[in-house]
């Protein structure tokens, strides 16, 4: 089973080993990812994007609705701390290609009612020059669930088993993963990726996208070569990495969507 990640939060997932410690996700030092944005419809949270220019975001197809309200420059959801900027969404592109709630052509262009005002803490991402190569580097982020471990057992497993916690924070946790093969990803989910995806985690799995993480930011040396779209379940027990639209191979239709609206 695979999943859209199309829930209403965004989420990095860690795993414990037995010393208790939490690989993975952790809180982003705040405004340290000035590009991402939170998309809700209406005040529900539903999906990341990031900020591309002033007035263009870049997110999921699949995170489609038709109450699209945005937040930029946010750190705490639940906190006004005087940096963040509300903005209507007055133009949704998802791709020509895109069917509803499938994985080929996962990616939207969404134009903002007003453009943002730039600031340290609202900023956009460049858009990538090359595609992503095997074993880079990368950040993605959003504020998903987070699975961290505690010290009891689960009955069954043995004294050593961790009963795996699952919160929601209330700020933006970021995760260092890197791209994984095209070799690897098509082991993983044989038929299923295609050229205009690509595949990143950890290896041995633990950190990861998930259920809500749709839209969200892959960013690799500085620029977006990814968008949260799709993956294997459960995702805090999975061995798979995560599947992101490749940013890449959609250069020329950002462009063209964006001089011609």
């Amino acid at each position: 089973m695979h999943r859209l990640l199309t829930f209403s939060f965004l989420l990095t997932v860690t795993v414990s080993q037995g010393n208790d410690k939490v690989l993975g996700g952790e809180e982003c030092p705040p405004h340290s990812q000035p590009w991402q944005v939170a998309l809700f419809e209406g005040r529900r949270f539903n999906c990341g994007a990031s900020l591309i220019s002033s007035q263009w975001l870049l997110t999921a197809a699949h995170c489609y609705t038709s109450k699209m309200r945005v937040r930029l420059g946010e750190h705490n959801l639940r906190v006004w701390d005087g940096m963040e900027q509300l903005r209507g969404v007055v133009y949704a592109f998802p791709h020509p290609r895109y069917q509803g709630h499938g994985h080929h052509d996962d990616i939207m262009l969404l134009r903002l009612a007003r453009p943002a005002s730039l600031s340290d803490s609202v900023q956009p991402v460049a858009l990538p020059v090359r595609c992503p190569r095997t074993g880079e580097q990368c950040v993605v982020s959003g504020w998903g669930l987070v699975a961290e471990s505690n010290n009891k057992t689960q009955r069954g497993l043995g004294d050593k088993a961790p009963v795996p916690k699952v919160k929601l924070p209330d700020t933006l946790h970021c995760a260092n993963i890197s791209i994984i093969s095209a070799a690897s990803c098509n082991r993983d989910y044989p038929g299923q990726v295609t050229d205009t995806m690509v595949c990143a985690g950890v290896e041995g799995g633990g950190t990861d996208s998930c259920e809500g993480d749709s839209g969200g930011p892959l960013v690799c040396g500085g620029t977006l070569q990814g968008i949260v779209s799709w993956g294997d379940v459960p995702c805090d027990t999975t061995t798979k990495p995560g599947v992101y639209t490749k940013v890449c191979k959609y250069l020329t239709w950002i462009r063209d969507t964006m001089k011609n609206n």
